[in-house]
């Protein structure tokens, strides 16, 4: 789930973590290397059903007496008819539920040093719960009632509300935080993936409580949510509690939801979206194009390639900017993958009076995959710091849960984890070359650069018809 609540498989990509770690060793063999690093497969766990249908995954794991349950609902920013209403209605369900007020759960939750946390992003909301095994009785009432009571309280809402707006307002202060959500708008234009989960200050300002209860009602419901337990419990036990718990939500809707597979947008032409911010001494900028879905075949081998390129402290990015030109202190690269679709960037920053040096020494880098290629040693020296890096993200009770959901919401399945190490393992350089054709997108590329535009807007118009906006305008430009 990306956290908020949300641990995502894609967490390479997000323009706003531009801090890097972890290095990598380098063979300096000229053939197929297999580097071993173990096996790593998915902790057995079994399915079931609830008595209204509510699929519920247990995963038992007794190292440690905790317990994590993770709800997750199809329902995230693309059903957004108000920008943010997905993430407040998420937000709302902790401002107090069945009668207990916020502060009641709150201080139940920190007494047992327990805790509960709500989010949505792109295209699921999240609730997660994480306690010692011995106060289950406790908190899955409060997990419960969250889930399916909300009372979503005038005053806490208010006060919500009045929080996220100076919240959005001082996120525009770093460009990092916010670039992201400018590219996805700039790419996806009227489309929903262009919807950003956070909303924008105006949007939440128009929201009401009703447009809450409506939201909940529509997609908080059994045939729309899928339960993942992880922990030290027993399983029939576990069962018996959440049908008692649970089981007697009913399907009262249809949840709608929108074909995300139409009119994704289809890059005609290079654009740069310039956005001012007159006070900025840095321009931070991401360019790229579409991507890829989550359940893509190649998903695994677009990690590996990707790595070299942008995913680790010692990509070709990071070397070339920061190490040997020292424009920048991080440079990476991503796809974020979605149901239907999917974004691939390249992202930095850097003085203003460097800014055109780092985009056209980021696009010469970029092209060393086209004109250059992978070569076996690095190729091998990826292939082991991928193989490496994989378990540690699975490791966790709260990691395992929000897994299981990101299976729920796009549809991938055990083999994805199960078979991810032996496809690291069986990646060629002749495979290299197929994905860099067919994925890494070179033509039409689009442009995000925040800055003063001032001094950048005609470097700005070198790479694409210029669409200017104020970084105080409403929402992440057109």
């Amino acid at each position: 789930m990306k956290q908020t609540i949300k641990m995502s498989l894609s967490a390479l990509a997000i323009v706003s973590a531009l801090s890097l770690a972890g290095c990598a060793t380098t063979s300096n063999s000229t053939v197929a290397n297999v580097v071993e690093t173990g096996s790593f497969s998915l902790p057995q766990y079994q399915t079931v059903s609830l008595s209204n249908g509510l699929k519920v995954n247990l995963m038992v794991q007794k190292e440690v007496p905790l317990i994590t349950i993770n709800a997750v609902v199809r329902a995230g920013a693309v059903n957004d008819t108000t920008s943010g209403l997905a993430s407040m209605t998420a937000q709302g369900l902790m401002l107090g539920a069945a009668g207990q007020s916020k502060a009641d759960i709150e201080q139940i939750l920190d007494f047992m040093g327990a805790s509960l946390n709500t989010g949505a992003d792109q295209e699921g909301s999240y609730i997660d719960a994480s306690f010692m095994s011995k106060d289950l009785d406790k908190v899955l009432p409060i997990f419960s009632n969250v889930l399916l009571s909300p009372d979503f309280d005038t005053a806490e809402f208010a006060k919500l509300q009045q929080r996220e707006i100076v919240g959005l307002s001082q996120q525009k202060e770093s460009p990092r935080a916010v670039i992201g959500r400018y590219f996805n708008k700039l790419v996806f234009g009227d489309h929903p993936y262009a919807n950003p989960s956070s909303g924008s200050s105006e949007s939440i300002a128009e929201l009401s409580i009703e447009q809450l209860r409506a939201f909940h009602q529509g997609f908080y419901q059994p045939n729309n949510v899928a339960i993942s337990v992880v922990g030290d419990f027993d399983p029939q036990q576990m069962q018996a509690k959440l049908e008692q718990a649970l089981g007697q939500w009913q399907n009262t809707e249809v949840a709608v939801q929108a074909d995300l597979a139409q009119a994704v947008p289809v890059m005609g032409a290079s654009r740069v979206l310039l956005v001012d911010k007159p006070d900025a001494i840095e321009t931070t900028f991401v360019f790229g194009g579409m991507g890829i879905n989550y359940d893509n075949p190649d998903y695994v081998g677009l990690t590996v390639v990707n790595t070299i390129l942008g995913g680790r402290f010692t990509s070709w990015l990071n070397d070339e900017l920061r190490v040997n030109a020292g424009l920048t202190y991080g440079a990476r690269s991503g796809f974020v993958p979605f149901s239907k679709a999917g974004v691939f960037q390249i992202s930095t920053f850097t003085k203003a009076e460097t800014t055109k040096e780092a985009i056209d020494l980021a696009l010469k880098t970029y092209a060393r995959l086209w004109e250059k290629g992978i070569d076996q040693a690095t190729l091998d020296s990826a292939k082991a710091y991928v193989k490496g890096q994989f378990p540690p993200k699975f490791e966790t009770a709260s990691q395992l849960a929000g897994l299981m959901s990101e299976m729920y919401l796009y549809g991938f399945n055990d083999d994805f984890i199960n078979q991810f190490q032996a496809k690291v393992d069986g990646l060629t350089i002749a495979e290299t070359q197929r994905l860099v054709k067919q994925y890494f997108p070179q033509q039409n590329l689009q442009y995000v650069l925040i800055g003063n535009a001032e001094k950048i807007a005609d470097i700005a118009a070198q790479y694409g018809d210029v669409t200017k906006v104020d970084i105080k305008d409403s929402g992440f430009g057109q």
